[in-house]
């Protein structure tokens, strides 16, 4: 479970986050949605400690992201925006590689590693160097990395990003899993589609301030609209939305 309590992140005299509070619960998946600039990836950062909050806490499993962040790290599983590989590396080598920072022993991360190849289907890449891969080649090799370790927390910024249609229905697919198996998911995303198939519960960050946390069709109910899409535009205040091709 990760929990945060009035979280908040400046950048000199700007304010990208501004007292956030949420909740994602075990074996759900929650969506983090706003428009650019919202503050998404900024309150995704300061929960897996790569920037320290200006106020506020988090806690991974009860686990505070300022006093202990070396344990609630070690309780995450994390696909950050852009997530880089070591190119002079095969898909296996990187994963395996991050096996071994979590301390893993060489028997258990070849396991994990051969295991993981096989959940997200990458087999014909993962002796291949990393240098050269396709942008859902790339995805596929972090996302594995981030779950090296068997992690009960798995955090995804923007993991959809660029992927062709087989390798999100792969990684829709292991969200779901994951799901079942009891993890907390949480990720962020511009895709209504994706927002709408998988998740639970949804939080709408918007001027770097949570507006909303709730189920998505609580969401369309508060808005009073047929569809999530029209939700998001009204309850962000962003206008009357306009028919795209």
């Amino acid at each position: 479970m990760i929990e945060a309590r009035a979280l908040v992140k400046r950048f000199g005299t700007v304010t990208a986050v501004e007292r956030v509070t949420l909740r994602a619960a075990d074996g759900r998946i929650t969506g983090l949605l706003g428009p650019n600039g919202a503050g998404k990836s900024t309150t995704l950062r300061m929960l897996y400690t790569v920037l320290t909050p200006d106020g506020g806490d988090a806690w991974v499993d009860g686990i505070s992201i300022l006093t202990d962040p070396l344990q609630a790290r070690r309780r995450m599983g994390v696909l950050p925006h852009g997530a880089g590989l070591y190119p002079n590396l095969t898909a296996r080598e990187n994963i395996e590689y991050f096996g071994t920072l979590h301390g893993l022993t060489r028997s258990v991360r070849r396991a994990r590693t051969g295991e993981l190849i096989e959940r997200l289907e990458m087999q014909s890449f993962a002796d291949r160097l990393a240098k050269g891969f396709s942008q859902g080649q790339r995805v596929k090799t972090a996302l594995a990395r981030a779950l090296v370790h068997q992690p009960r927390n798995v955090l995804l910024d923007e993991p959809t990003n660029g992927l062709d249609v087989m390798a999100v229905r792969t990684l829709r697919r292991l969200l779901a899993e994951l799901r079942a198996e009891g993890h907390c998911i949480l990720f962020s995303s511009h895709v209504m589609q994706e927002v709408a198939a998988l998740c639970d519960e949804l939080i709408i960050i918007a001027g770097g301030t949570v507006i909303a946390q709730a189920a998505p069709q609580e969401l369309q109910a508060r808005a009073g609209t047929a569809s999530l899409e029209e939700a998001f535009v009204r309850l962000t205040g962003l206008g009357t939305s306009e028919p795209t091709a």
